[in-house]
């Protein structure tokens, strides 16, 4: 049983606050890496941290559990918590993520491939040719990053 499962077990459906990232992979041409998820909507590689882990490495592992590929630094782009981002799930458990959003340019290794669990597809797109069906808050990082 996982760490939020656990939780789940004592607290039931209660508002939890879950710490999570999320990373834009930038490609040498400047194309954002973005993954389509089960639900069909487009976003960034990303997901809640495990115990004992650094936002870093959460990072790291997140990008290459659901797109193949092994990334190397991480640059900071900030914190996003707070209650406009507060979520309510089908099965009826909430909580409040706070998100640690990061950048980076440096693709070390791997083949581009979507995990077929949580992602559906992965690709890189241009900043003018982005899918419609793309988490809003997502686009507006990557339209503020790449201005």
């Amino acid at each position: 049983m996982g760490y939020i499962e656990g939780l789940r077990n004592l607290v039931g459906n209660q508002p939890l606050i879950l710490v999570g990232v999320a990373v834009s992979v930038i490609n040498e041409i400047g194309e954002f890496l973005l993954q389509k998820r089960s639900d069909g909507v487009w976003g960034v590689p990303g997901g809640f941290m495990e115990l004992g882990e650094s936002a870093e490495e959460a990072g790291r592992r997140e990008v290459l559990e659901e797109t193949g590929i092994e990334i190397g630094n991480l640059d900071l782009v900030g914190v996003f918590s707070g209650k406009q981002y507060h979520v309510k799930l089908q099965n009826g458990d909430e909580f409040y993520p706070v998100t640690i959003a990061f950048v980076t340019k440096e693709i070390k290794s791997g083949i581009l491939k979507a995990d077929g669990q949580e992602t559906t597809e992965v690709k890189f797109f241009k900043v003018n040719e982005l899918p419609e069906k793309l988490n809003p808050l997502i686009k507006n990082l990557i339209k503020q990053y790449s201005s």
